[in-house]
């Protein structure tokens, strides 16, 4: 995840954003406080062990639809691999600059 993590950051921050907004839909993905996101950051942790250890999967997550990586989200069948690509969109949103408020899908 960590070795991920920089590329999200970057991607968000050539466009405008911060690491704070990427941080944030990350924590609402997963559940995970900004602490516990940091060490799994700095224990190098695995997608793999992030998910499974997530917190609190937010039950929302499954209104991001839409292609990314030449796939539509929703159609993924891989539960693991559909996390993966729902962080994948969400920073892809913050990044194009969406709202934030759309992108946790508030409103």
């Amino acid at each position: 995840m960590a070795s991920v993590h920089v590329h999200y950051v970057a991607k968000a921050e050539r466009n405008g954003r911060t690491r704070a907004e990427v941080d944030q839909v990350i924590r609402w993905l997963t559940g995970y406080s900004q602490g516990q996101l940091e060490a799994m950051l700095a224990a190098k942790t695995d997608f793999e062990t992030f998910f499974a250890e997530a917190p609190a999967m937010n039950p929302n997550r499954f209104l991001i639809t839409g292609m990314i990586c030449g796939h539509r989200v929703e159609e993924i069948e891989d539960p693991f691999m559909r996390e993966i690509r729902h962080l994948d969109k969400l920073v892809d949103e913050v990044s194009k600059g969406k709202a934030m408020e759309k992108v946790l899908r508030a409103g």
